[in-house]
């Protein structure tokens, strides 16, 4: 079999898979946006490409590929692969698309899975469930399997609570029955390369780790293992007028995300099942 993937947006998420691939014998080639970070790239052995979402990429830098991933947030105009890459990508036989668990919408704090149905409730939300469906539409024309992966809130080295404690800009706001999932990135790569490999038929699987918890118990954890205070619980009342549109959108929606699927079909078993072991890998170095 040909182990041959072209991931779109080789970002923080895109590059973990794309270094993961590479070390089980997979070529891979991909998009970033700037010339500087496709030369970095090509020096290590990944073939990238300059791609910026207006015009389409020539049909050599796709070669000979057997695997794409989608890893590109569509905007208003839709997703810039579909829109602009369209015929290159049915020679692929297995697509794959990273898109957001907020396709679920608000449950109030309650469980979803993968058989919950779509009620995205944030503008960016219902791009990502646009999006979704566009992939399965591109999968059917060209007879290929489909994943699509929902993810939650991405953490890990350098982009995690740890960070946002030691620049001060960690807050813990209490908004009762608020819950967040999360996924460390290390574990959102296993999965996606065990779906390129596993076999099964194809499907959409929540990428999350197992114990959904509100950010202030997040933050309290980081400051333990930094040797930091804790900084004091801000009520929601009080902390929302001072949040960004953006950072209020998040808040506005609670649910907890089920994850058996990618342990029952795929296999996966998660390297950082909680915050807790995630946090404590960073911290470690």
């Amino acid at each position: 079999m040909t182990k041959s993937l072209f991931i779109f947006g080789l970002g923080y998420s895109g590059l973990e898979i794309a270094w993961l691939a590479k070390t089980e014998g997979w070529t891979v080639a991909g998009t970033c946006r700037s010339a500087e970070k496709a030369a970095r790239l090509r020096e290590g052995g990944i073939a990238a490409h300059v791609f910026d979402g207006t015009v389409p990429l020539p049909a050599v830098a796709f070669g000979d590929i057997s695997h794409v991933l989608c890893t590109i947030a569509p905007g208003r105009a839709g997703d810039p692969a579909l829109r602009l890459c369209g015929p290159m990508l049915k020679q692929a036989r297995w697509l794959g698309y990273l898109s957001t668990t907020g396709v679920y919408g608000d449950h109030g704090g309650g469980w979803v899975d993968e058989d919950t149905p779509p009620n995205p409730g944030q503008p960016r939300s219902i791009e990502r469930l646009t999006a979704e469906r566009g992939w399965q539409a591109m999968a059917l024309e060209a007879g290929a399997k489909l994943d699509i992966f929902r993810l939650p809130g991405i953490y890990g080295p350098g982009r995690s609570t740890l960070d946002q404690v030691k620049a001060g800009t960690a807050r813990r706001i209490d908004k009762p029955g608020q819950f967040f999932a999360r996924a460390h990135v290390a574990d959102i790569a296993a999965t996606v390369v065990a779906a390129m490999t596993a076999p099964h038929p194809g499907s959409i699987y929540n990428v999350a780790d197992d114990l959904p918890v509100s950010t202030g118990e997040v933050v309290a954890f980081a400051c333990e293992l930094l040797g930091l205070p804790v900084p004091p619980s801000i009520p929601w009342d009080v902390a929302a007028p001072t949040m960004s549109d953006m950072a209020r959108s998040f808040y506005s929606e609670s649910r907890r995300v089920r994850n058996e699927r990618i342990k029952r079909e795929l296999g996966v078993v998660l390297r950082y099942p909680t915050y807790r072991e995630g946090l404590r890998a960073i911290a470690a170095g």
